[in-house]
C-alpha cells in the first residue's frame, strides 16, 4: 500500500524503504546462484536501489506478458528487461534503451543450415509465446505460403531450445543475448539468420502523471552510461561469452559427466571449509588441469589445480597429484589470494583480482595496478588493469615494476576462460535441480 496520498512515487520508495522490482526469471534478467539472486538486470536493479538508498525486492514471473500485468496491479514499481513494443506502450511508460536484440532462426548443428526464410520451407517453426515474435510471422507467412510456424501457449523459449537440442522440435526463435549465454551449455544450438527489426531492450513503469521514479531512473541510466558502470554491468555477463567454441563447450560437458563427478564432493567440501563458491573452485580446477589429476605443466606445476612445488609446500600439501589435497590446498591459496585483495575493491573485482593473482602471482597483479594508476586509470578496477597486465611482458614496461617479468596475457585469458567455466557450472546446476533457467 502507498504511504500517503499526497507523496509520489519516488517519495513513497524512499519512506518505505523498499524497491520492488517485477522480473522474468531468465538467464539474461535474473535467477538465483548459490549465493543468492544475480543476473544482468538484478545487478542493475540493485545499483537503482543503492542509488536511491533503500533495499530491493524482486518479484519473479514468467514472461514479459506477467510483467506487464502485475505493473498494472500495482505489484511492483517497475518492471525490468522489457521489449519495447508498440502494444505495451498502452500499458507502461518505458525508460530509456539500453540495450539492443535481435530474432534470430535456431536450428540444430548437423542439420541443413538454413540461410533465408525460404530454406525453411515445409519446416515448422515452433516458438514461445514469450518470443514477442507473432505479428513478424504472419507477416512473413503472408508473403511465403510454404512458411508454417506454431505458437506455444505454455512452453517456454528456453524449453524450446532445449528441445531443438535434443532434435524433438527442427526450428525455434530466440533473442540474440539470450542464445548467445544458452548456447554455452546447448553447443549443438546453431544461429541461422536474423528476422524482424532489431528491438529494444528497457525498464517499464506505471502509467500515469506521476512520473517522479521514471524521471529517477532516467538520471541513473545516465550516469552509470556517463561514468562507465553499465559497460562494466554488460561486460561482467556479457563479455567473457562474446566467444563461442563448438569444440570447446562439448569437451567442456563431456568433462562435467565423467570427470567433475568423480571429484565433486571435494570441491564442495574445500569450498565450505574456506568460504568460496564450489562452482567457482571447479571452474579454476578445470582452467588449470581440465579435471585431471595427473597433469603436469612444462613449467613443472602439477595436479589438479595445478600447485608449484612452493605454493604447495606453504600450503601443507604433500603430494600434489592426491586430489584432495590438491583441491583443498587450491582452496586455501585462493580464499588467502581473495583476503589479500585491499578491502576497499568490491566484488566482483576482488575475485578477478584473486583469480589472475593465481595464475601470475600477487606481486605481478599488484606491479600491473600501479602501471594502471600511473596511466590515471582506476586500479581498483579488473576491466582497466587487465589492459594493463600484458604489458610487463614488455621490457619497457616491466623495467619499471618491483617484480618484472610475467606472461601477462595469460592472467587476462585465464579470468576470462573461468568466469565462463563459473557460468556453465551454475547453469547446468540449475538443470541438474530441474530449476527453470
Amino acid at each position: 500500500m502507498f504511504c500517503s496520498l499526497q507523496q509520489d512515487i519516488l517519495e513513497q520508495v524512499k519512506e518505505s524503504g523498499e524497491l520492488r522490482v517485477i522480473s522474468r526469471d531468465n538467464l539474461t534478467t535474473c535467477y538465483r546462484g548459490d549465493t543468492g539472486l544475480t543476473g544482468f538486470e538484478y545487478t542493475l536493479a540493485q545499483r537503482f536501489a543503492d542509488e536511491l538508498g533503500v533495499r530491493l525486492k524482486m518479484i519473479i514471473v514468467e514472461d514479459d506478458r506477467q510483467a506487464i500485468d502485475a505493473i498494472r496491479r500495482g505489484e511492483g514499481h517497475l518492471a525490468v528487461g522489457l521489449k519495447v513494443i508498440p502494444r505495451y506502450e498502452t500499458s507502461v511508460r518505458f525508460g530509456p534503451s539500453y540495450r539492443q536484440i535481435r530474432r534470430q532462426i535456431i536450428y540444430r548443428r548437423g542439420n541443413k543450415h538454413p540461410r533465408d526464410i525460404r530454406d525453411l520451407a515445409g519446416i515448422l517453426v515452433e516458438v514461445a509465446q514469450d518470443c514477442e515474435c507473432i505479428e513478424v510471422l504472419r507477416d512473413i507467412g503472408a508473403k511465403e505460403p510454404d512458411f508454417i510456424w506454431r505458437e506455444h501457449s505454455s512452453v517456454k523459449t528456453e524449453e524450446l531450445l532445449s528441445l531443438v537440442s535434443r532434435r524433438k522440435v527442427d526450428v525455434t526463435i530466440a533473442d540474440s543475448h539470450e542464445i548467445a549465454l544458452i548456447r554455452q551449455i546447448y553447443p549443438e544450438l546453431g544461429i541461422a539468420f536474423d528476422i524482424g527489426e532489431p528491438q529494444s531492450l528497457a525498464w517499464g513503469f506505471p502509467l500515469g502523471p506521476d512520473n517522479s521514479l521514471h524521471i529517477a531512473a532516467n538520471r541513473f541510466f545516465e550516469k552509470i552510461k556517463g561514468n562507465g558502470e553499465m559497460a562494466n554491468i554488460t561486460e561482467q555477463y556479457y563479455g567473457h561469452m562474446k566467444r563461442f567454441n563448438y569444440i570447446e563447450s562439448r569437451k567442456f560437458l563431456h568433462h562435467v559427466k565423467f570427470r567433475l563427478q568423480k571429484y565433486i564432493n571435494h570441491f564442495k567440501t574445500a569450498a565450505i571449509r574456506h568460504g568460496v563458491d564450489w562452482h567457482l573452485l571447479s571452474a579454476i580446477g578445470y582452467q588449470e588441469s581440465h579435471w585431471n589429476p595427473s597433469a603436469v605443466s612444462y613449467t613443472g606445476v602439477r595436479g589438479i589445480m595445478m600447485l608449484t612445488s612452493d605454493t604447495a609446500k606453504q600450503l601443507g600439501v604433500k603430494n600434489r597429484t592426491d586430489v584432495r589435497q590438491s583441491i583443498f590446498g587450491g582452496a586455501r591459496y585462493f580464499a588467502h589470494l581473495r583476503r589479500r585483495i585491499p578491502q576497499r575493491i568490491v566484488e566482483p573485482d576482488r575475485t578477478w583480482f584473486a583469480l589472475a593473482s593465481y595464475n601470475v602471482g600477487f606481486g605481478h597483479v599488484e606491479d600491473a595496478r600501479i602501471l594502471t594508476q600511473r596511466a590515471g586509470a582506476n586500479p581498483d578496477r579488473w576491466e582497466d588493469v587487465r589492459e594493463f597486465l600484458p604489458l610487463i611482458s614488455k621490457r619497457k614496461w616491466y623495467a619499471r615494476t618491483r617484480y618484472g617479468y610475467a606472461r601477462g596475457h595469460e592472467p587476462v585469458q585465464f579470468v576470462r576462460n573461468i568466469r565462463r567455466y563459473y557460468d556453465k557450472l551454475v547453469w547446468l546446476d540449475r538443470l541438474e535441480k530441474g530449476t527453470s533457467l
